[in-house]
């Protein structure tokens, strides 16, 4: 019944529309798992954080079939890497913006990704590329980490949504944030496809900005 349900495009709601208004996660996780995460953890995913910028490094690893999905969706804001990439600056920049939180990735001179995280239905956070490729993530705490897992993916185009059958993207996304001390931490995300497996890997390690050091 899901499946069929998500079958054929369908529209946002007028009335109540994409969610606006700052992305409390401590909400959406609940409070009880909230604690359980390092306050350096929770300060960094803080519905009242300003804005922020990390510098670190990261490996960017993909299979050849996920080189072909990341051709295919270079038009809907290159969300993923073509090329495959080791200790690679990358910079991180985070900000308050229409309906929810901007992130902006550049690795090196060229390659820039941006999207939106915002509040989506039932405990779960929609995030949207510039070019409208968008995913619905659960939110979790996992072992200390805050995971952020796709349910399924669907291009947006103005209220407008349509479903992209499993198949035909790069897997389940998984991302993980976890502290490494009071100033550092690490990302990890990977996508599993539910045929060829594992078609991106990313690893990073990230600092605080320097003005959040005591």
């Amino acid at each position: 019944m899901a499946s069929a349900t998500l079958a054929a495009p369908f529209r946002l709601s007028t009335r109540g529309g994409t969610p606006s208004g700052a992305l409390d996660l401590a909400a959406i996780v609940g409070h009880i798992d909230w604690a359980r995460l390092p306050a350096c953890l929770r300060r960094r995913f803080d519905a009242g954080h300003g804005p922020a910028r990390y510098d670190g490094t990261m490996a960017l690893e993909r299979s050849a079939i996920g080189g072909w999905f990341a051709w295919l969706v270079r038009p809907f804001g290159a969300p993923l890497p073509v090329r495959r990439l080791i200790d690679a600056p990358v910079t991180v920049t985070v900000r308050a913006g229409t309906g929810g939180v901007v992130w902006e990735r550049r690795f090196g001179p060229h390659h820039r990704v941006r999207s939106v995280k915002s509040p989506g239905p039932a405990n779960t956070v929609i995030e949207r590329t510039d070019g409208g490729l968008a995913m619905v993530l659960d939110v979790s705490v996992e072992d200390g980490a805050l995971v952020f897992t796709s349910r399924r993916f669907f291009l947006s185009i103005g209220s407008w949504r349509l479903p992209i059958p499993a198949v035909l993207t790069p897997g389940t996304c998984r991302v993980e944030h976890r502290a490494v001390d009071e100033h550092r931490f690490t990302f990890s995300m990977t996508m599993t496809h539910p045929l060829w497996g594992t078609t991106f890997r990313q690893s990073g390690l990230f600092n605080d900005p320097p003005e959040s050091t005591p």
